[in-house]
């Protein structure tokens, strides 16, 4: 899966962001991505599309609904994914209950009665809060219904699946609802925890309905290259650390996103390009979906970008999925991390010597990581 936008995506004016997407539909294609999550695509109170107003009103700061339904065109095969922004909504003129495109019924009944707006008289929150918008009810059946019928209208424009932000803020069970309505090709939630404990027990939460970011194995990847303490890459039992140690067939791997990136407002970039090569010979070679970031693919160079590409091609060619098998063979803090995968696959960071020995050829290699394959 491929970010198919950054931090600043929607300062973008003249072409406009969606224009960009369809501009480079091919070189996306061609570096062997299967899904693209797009942007939030409502009217939004901000122009990331985070604080969404209209949810039926597709004209966002990305472009326009007609820029939205070309690029999708242009991506085909490439599976479009839609960030789906649900946890909370704003008003089209107030910061109270004034919500329009579609409206609820009982409007101030859609908020959650602990919302600090003080509006809304529906059931108490069933997640965290979100002190920018006012929280939804996802008890509410008529909340329900108006975000079953938004999906419904994403799937009319081409979406085939769903990113939900912030799941954190509501009740996992409801993205079984959710999903159970909408039927998506994929569905995975940003639930942003660092434990992975907690992560299993949201995606357990919805009914085993929606995958999650492995947002444990982002933050374990990162210091370990940093600080090349490499143990933290492997439990005692032998296993990966992160999310995919435990659930590896409903795991998003990525070590950047539009939150992490160092155009954010609260930016934690995951490094330079060595530590970007690093870690995608990480994600690319092991379990779970790897989830790559537009810059590092477009912006970070050409030399860059062929790597990655090389990365990707060893996975598609080798078989390595989402449920492939590690065998860590070393994670040490004398600066090294190397794994064998599916049996078939070797990889290597860090500065210190190994290799998996006779029978393997180098199919890439960088600053500080190696992959090879098995030969025949």
């Amino acid at each position: 899966m491929l970010q198919g936008f950054h931090a600043t995506s929607c300062e973008s004016r003249s072409p406009s962001w969606y224009r960009i997407l369809a501009q480079n539909a091919g070189t996306v294609r061609d570096a062997g991505i299967d899904l693209v999550w797009l942007p939030p695509p409502s009217e939004s109170a901000s122009d990331n599309g985070y604080l969404p107003t209209r949810w039926q009103v597709l004209d966002a700061a990305y472009g326009s609904s007609q820029e939205l339904s070309a690029a999708i065109a242009a991506l085909a095969p490439v599976v479009p994914i839609a960030d789906v922004v649900v946890n909370h909504r704003c008003g089209v003129a107030t910061g109270g209950a004034d919500f329009d495109d579609p409206p609820f019924p009982d409007q101030r009944a859609a908020i959650c009665s602990d919302d600090e707006s003080q509006v809304g008289t529906g059931a108490p929150d069933t997640g965290e809060n979100q002190a920018a918008a006012r929280d939804l009810d996802h008890t509410n059946p008529d909340v329900q219904t108006a975000i079953a019928g938004y999906l419904a209208e994403l799937k009319a424009v081409g979406f085939q699946g769903w990113r939900y932000d912030e799941a954190k803020g509501y009740g996992g069970r409801f993205l079984e609802i959710y999903n159970d309505a909408s039927n998506p090709y994929l569905s995975v939630g940003e639930y942003w925890d660092a434990d992975r404990q907690n992560v299993m027990n949201w995606i357990d939460a919805t009914g085993g309905r929606s995958m999650a970011f492995d947002f444990p194995t982002r933050m374990l990847l990162k210091a370990a290259i940093d600080n090349r303490q490499f143990s933290l890459l492997k439990t005692i039992d032998g296993k990966p650390t992160g999310a995919i140690g435990w659930w590896p067939a409903m795991s998003v791997t990525f070590i950047e996103n539009h939150d992490t990136d160092k155009d954010s407002s609260h930016p934690d970039e995951f490094g330079g390009g060595d530590q970007v090569l690093q870690g995608y010979a990480y994600l690319l070679t092991h379990p779970g979906i790897p989830c790559l970031f537009w810059p590092h693919l477009f912006d970070y160079g050409s030399q860059i970008q062929a790597k990655i590409e090389a990365l990707i091609g060893i996975r598609k060619t080798q078989g390595l999925n989402r449920t492939s098998v590690v065998d860590i063979a070393a994670a040490d803090d004398g600066g090294r991390y190397a794994a064998i995968v599916d049996g078939k696959v070797a990889v290597k960071l860090g500065p210190a010597p190994w290799d998996p020995g006779d029978g393997w050829s180098v199919a890439t290699d960088g600053n500080e990581y190696a992959v090879w394959i098995r030969r025949a």
